[in-house]
């Protein structure tokens, strides 16, 4: 029976601890200095920087710290003036397609016939735009956005300890010894290097998730290393926990779907000589709704009639994504088909398939 309790007691410590860790942020704070050393962590993350805008020939970018980063702004956001808060996504352009919704708007920089490698191009897609002022006083919010104003100054902060990055609060570590531990405040976060995290009534081990409930306060100096905030710790004691802010971001919403493409066809655009019994068989980027096919397409003679429903049918191979029109009566010899996509025809997801006409000659 000891056991058992002893169990029983281990489970509501666990239970007990588990949420003041649990996280319902989904922004992340951050520099342009640290998006651009981190892309890949950063990547379609909702993420909240300061900086000032500028106007670099045909493209609005956003500067901090001699640091630059393209933006491509939403339709109802505009440039303003000063510093700035922008709430944003990054968007690492080297790690989406050609042809992804995500680039609307945004001309490669490099060279259009070669894609750029993840972390070559990035951007912020910004969706809101506020004015700040300086902050009063240092706190790891203001360290987290602008940290080169407090570098190599002694703060005093208060947060919740979160080990050796246990919930991926950061995009790296500063790896000055086996006890750095993060230190979080809302939906900001720093690392502490040079301190044990221990005194007189605790001790918190930086590899367990059950220690994360503690809050500390931490004195030290700011460093920055390798784009990572750093308080390089001189003391540090415990606290009395603090209820955390609830991020007001909105979601990220889902991208559109991407559009469907004619891949191939045959016959193909403007061939010649085509016997009038034959099918025509057209390929797709990507699946397309069934329920849409039958009615998907246009079929008419060039200068001439357009063909009913009864003149054709269609069919279609989920495998292939491909669709076959075949004609119930031989075709007119030589005359000229053109065969057009409606926009009633759509992918499986719902997606738009991009206009596509083919014309082809019959034969005799």
């Amino acid at each position: 029976m000891k056991v058992v309790a002893s169990i029983v007691a281990a489970l509501l410590l666990v239970l007990g601890t588990a949420s003041p860790h649990a996280q319902t942020t989904t922004r992340q704070l951050a520099t342009v200095d640290a998006l651009r050393r981190f892309p890949g962590y950063y990547h379609l993350k909702n993420v909240l920087v300061r900086g000032e805008f500028e106007q670099t020939g045909p493209r609005a970018q956003l500067k901090a710290d001699e640091r630059l980063i393209d933006v491509v702004l939403a339709e109802d956001v505009r440039t303003i003036s000063g510093p700035v808060e922008a709430r944003a996504q990054l968007i690492d352009v080297g790690r989406l397609e050609r042809g992804d919704p995500r680039l609307a708007g945004y001309p490669p920089a490099v060279d259009p016939e070669r894609w750029p490698r993840p972390g070559e191009e990035l951007f912020l897609s910004v969706r809101m735009v506020a004015s700040v002022e300086a902050p009063l006083s240092a706190t790891i919010r203001s360290l987290a956005l602008e940290p080169w104003r407090y570098e190599n100054q002694t703060v005093t902060l208060v947060g919740q300890f979160r080990g050796r990055n246990l919930f991926g609060d950061l995009p790296g570590a500063p790896a000055k010894s086996r006890y750095d531990f993060v230190l979080r405040s809302g939906d900001a976060s720093v690392w502490v290097t040079g301190l044990r995290p221990r005194g007189r009534g605790f001790e918190l081990d930086v590899d367990a998730r059950v220690d994360t409930g503690r809050w500390l306060v931490v004195t030290g100096i700011v460093r920055r290393e390798r784009s990572l905030v750093t308080i390089e710790g001189a003391r540090l004691e415990t606290s009395a926990a603090r209820t955390e802010p609830v991020s007001d971001e909105p979601a990220v919403p889902p991208p559109p779907p991407m559009p469907v493409d004619v891949v191939f066809s045959s016959p193909s655009p403007d061939e010649t000589d085509v016997p009038t019994g034959s099918a025509v068989r057209i390929q797709f980027s990507r699946g397309l709704a069934p329920a849409t096919v039958a009615a998907g397409f246009a079929v008419t003679y060039v200068g001439g009639p357009a063909l009913t429903a009864a003149d054709f049918r269609t069919s279609y191979d989920v495998a292939t994504r491909s669709v076959e029109i075949r004609f119930i009566n031989m075709l007119t010899p030589f005359r000229s088909i053109r065969i057009e996509t409606r926009d009633t025809l759509k992918g499986f997801d719902g997606a738009t398939v991009t206009p596509w006409t083919l014309t082809f000659g019959l034969g005799g």
